[in-house]
């Protein structure tokens, strides 16, 4: 078993978090992992994403030119990262913020109206957990219930209080109803 996935959107929007979270649980379950971040020139508003690789073998080279799946959680990423998804590959997005849906008819495609869940829920912050839900229920690399642990353990004390709803964002992006274009 190899993924590797490339998870992006602006600053403040958790995409690294969202990264890291999936690299505790997939390592908790004795995986190998890696997780590299990226910032952009500011933290809050500039661009960020992060590559997480996991896999049931040590992994060689934790560079990936051509993700075989991507989280995109604005239009900059969606624009930036649709060309690169690996043939075959995977292409989560957040529909509330695309400009246009992706066109390729060689990958699949999730539209998710992630912005507007998170919003629903109470928070905009928890977009990137609805979007790794969305991710989860297409690649299970892990389990919910495992990527809830890895919350549960690996959280800082500060943000010890946004666990309840990180649990029902993933839940919500896990059953969130999408229809998947798949390759053609």
């Amino acid at each position: 078993m190899y993924h590797d996935l490339i998870i992006s959107g602006s600053g403040g929007q958790g995409a690294l978090f969202a990264g890291q979270v999936l690299a505790y649980a997939a390592m908790d379950a004795g995986l190998h992992v890696t997780w590299i971040p990226s910032y952009g020139p500011e933290m809050r508003g500039g661009t960020a994403h992060c590559t997480v690789i996991v896999s049931d073998t040590p992994i060689g080279a934790p560079l990936v030119r051509h993700p075989q799946q991507v989280i995109a959680l604005n239009n900059p990423s969606l624009e930036k990262y649709e060309p690169l998804v690996a043939h075959g590959g995977l292409l989560v997005y957040n529909s509330s913020l695309a400009a246009r849906p992706p066109a390729r008819p060689d990958i699949v495609i999730v539209g998710v109206p992630g912005s507007t869940l998170a919003a629903e829920l109470g928070d905009e912050r928890v977009l990137n957990m609805v979007m790794l839900g969305a991710f989860l229920r297409r690649r299970p690399i892990v389990s919910l219930d495992q990527v809830c642990q890895a919350l549960e353990l690996h959280l800082a004390p500060r943000h010890r209080e946004m666990v309840a709803l990180d649990r029902l964002a993933l839940q919500c992006g896990f059953s969130a109803p999408v229809a998947d274009a798949l390759p053609g």
